[in-house]
């Protein structure tokens, strides 16, 4: 019977814990960075700073509609003060824009629909959500996954700056449009979404 060398056995040993140790190298990866993207509107800029290591598809997803510009020229189309203010998805006489296909919901992520949270919009179907988004202007604590529909909103990221400009928008009196409620008056606009402060 012949024997490992004790040369041999070292470097079997070596192995067995580096083997050992990979589980632990990959768990202890270096979390993905935040994307910072800049909102400016016409009531003033708003940078949001955007969540891709608990929301990847979705961080993903509207960084896809900034680098296309899709959100030039859409509006804050939904306003409520005490809730949120949603856009990115209407043209300021009130034309939803074609969109890519819908995304699958990643509300259960650990993230909460706090004050000043981006969050994704979406229709009952819980992967609809598409381009529009909202931001929570006071804690909204029932919108948590799994809310009252088992499934909860996106929430994925958060604003960094212009927190100011949000409250202004929030404040925007508000009318009733064709089929639409809650829609400001003068409806704030988004010139241009770009990656980056």
């Amino acid at each position: 019977m012949t024997f490992p060398s004790r040369r041999n056995s070292l470097v079997m040993i070596g192995a067995c814990a580096l083997l050992a140790l990979a589980p632990l190298a990959r768990a202890q990866a270096p979390a993905a960075a935040p994307v910072t993207v800049t909102l400016e509107t016409s009531a003033g800029n708003i940078v949001l700073e955007l969540d891709a290591q608990h929301a990847p598809h979705t961080v993903a997803n509207f960084v896809r509609y900034v680098n296309e510009n899709f959100y030039s020229g859409t509006i804050f189309h939904r306003v409520i003060p005490g809730f949120m203010i949603q856009g990115g998805g209407f043209t300021a006489d009130m034309q939803q824009k074609a969109t890519h296909e819908p995304i699958a919901i990643e509300s259960n992520n650990g993230l909460k629909n706090v004050r000043g949270t981006i969050a994704m919009a979406r229709t009952a179907n819980p992967n609809s959500a598409t381009a529009q988004f909202f931001i929570n202007v006071v804690d909204n604590a029932m919108l948590d996954y799994p809310g009252g529909d088992g499934a909860g909103y996106t929430v994925f990221g958060r604003v960094v700056a212009g927190m100011d400009v949000v409250d202004a928008i929030r404040n925007t009196p508000t009318t009733r449009k064709g089929m639409y409620s809650d829609v400001p008056v003068n409806p704030p606009i988004i010139k241009a979404a770009r990656l980056g402060k």
